[in-house]
């Protein structure tokens, strides 16, 4: 009898885990660049550039990287939690540019489990009970002014 109660304890407990969310937003690329946090982080020697988006001349592409950042979703809005775990996308990005000598990162796509989702204006972010996560990949360029 016992054991009956706790095998009924622990399936009530674990089952709102069982069912894992997974809301996907899109997200303006522009609401990142334009968050409070991103001064200092972002210094403006680097640009991004989303697949579709119009960019400058391009005068070198540099090789392809991808970025797959999390941040706890507990105590924050999806669209926070997004916005902030693509922010660490783009610093990473950012520094891995100045390292190989690029000022853009361009066509860029949401990277999703390795699928990729394009658009010129936003990229994707997915939600779950506790984490949130931004998966990038981009182009490294050199760009003109």
């Amino acid at each position: 009898m016992k054991r009956t109660i706790l095998v009924l304890a622990a399936a009530v407990l674990v089952s709102p885990l069982a069912m894992a969310r997974d809301s996907v937003l899109d997200i303006p690329l522009a609401d990142v660049l334009a968050m409070p946090e991103a001064e200092g982080k972002l210094d403006g020697s680097v640009k991004f550039f989303l697949n579709g988006q119009k960019t400058p001349k391009i005068q070198k592409k540099m090789g392809s990287d991808t970025s797959n950042q999390k941040t706890n979703g507990v105590g924050k809005s999806d669209e926070f939690g997004c916005k902030w775990a693509a922010l660490s996308a783009l610093i990473a990005f950012q520094e891995s540019a100045k390292q190989r000598g690029a000022n853009a990162v361009v066509d860029i796509v949401s990277y999703y489990k390795k699928n990729e989702t394009k658009s010129s204006s936003t990229f994707q972010c997915h939600a779950g009970n506790f984490v949130i996560g931004v998966a990038l990949k981009g182009n490294y360029a050199k760009i003109g002014k």
